[in-house]
């Protein structure tokens, strides 16, 4: 909450002017990470993304995030994409619906990459 306060709070003072996302981080929680990359669509500045090191996961997600144009990763960056994890227990039915709801946010995710970075779903999913 802290991140998406920030951009709007940055945007709220200088509508027009670039906002620049750091990011060097092994990802996280997803409902945080959409979350950030809601508000970054939300806010009508551009938002530029910078990668220095390492984005993996959500970190790549937010990456790919950024304004057309206005993505960065420097020279020794990696760049690690992987499916939503998930680790669930109770009966079979809730396990089911767990991993029913695990499959739909890795297919939203790949639209997500795929609309981001001019690929096709199937391109994307490999």
């Amino acid at each position: 909450a802290l991140v998406c306060a920030q951009l709007l709070s940055l945007e709220s003072d200088h509508p027009d002017k670039e906002i620049s996302i750091y990011i060097n981080s092994p990802g996280g929680v997803v409902t945080s990470g959409f979350a950030i990359y809601d508000t970054m669509q939300y806010i009508s500045c551009p938002v530029s993304t910078v990668c220095m090191g390492f984005a993996a996961s959500m970190g790549s997600f937010l990456l790919m995030a950024g304004s057309p144009g206005r993505r960065i990763a420097l020279p020794n960056t990696r760049i690690v994409l992987h499916q939503p994890l998930g680790g669930f227990q109770g009966q079979a039915s809730d396990i089911q619906r767990h991993a029913e709801d695990i499959l739909r946010t890795k297919r939203h995710m790949t639209e997500l990459y795929a609309k981001h970075c001019g690929r096709t779903y199937d391109e994307v999913e490999r």
